[in-house]
């Protein structure tokens, strides 16, 4: 099997939830440990990031992510190509950062 830096897909889950109440900040929470359950890495504050090896394998995660929606604030889901992802600029202050790694293990599913 040839692997295309276009066929591979990164999920980039950003949000703006509310925590300004006990209820909010509960549903914050599960909603982020929902994410890092299914594979979802921090890429920054409220910016969570998961590799998949094809379309078909993300649009699982897409519905995976839409089952756990918290009722109340914003949630974007923008899918780009891995050729894409490693065009991404880093800048920590005005220095350069290398992209982030490449993840390591091989996704069947």
């Amino acid at each position: 099997m040839i692997f295309s830096g276009y066929r591979a897909v990164w999920i980039f889950a950003m949000f703006d939830l509310p925590t300004d109440t006990k209820k909010a900040r509960k549903d914050y929470t599960q909603f982020r440990k929902s994410l890092l359950k299914d594979g979802f890495s921090m890429l920054q504050y409220s910016v969570y990031v998961r590799h998949c090896a094809s379309e078909e394998n993300a649009d699982v995660h897409h519905k995976r992510i839409k089952n756990f929606l918290p009722p109340d604030g914003e949630v974007r889901i923008v899918t780009i190509t891995d050729k894409q992802f490693g065009r991404m600029l880093t800048f920590w202050g005005k220095m350069r950062k290398p992209s982030p790694p490449a993840p390591k293990q091989l996704e069947l599913f």
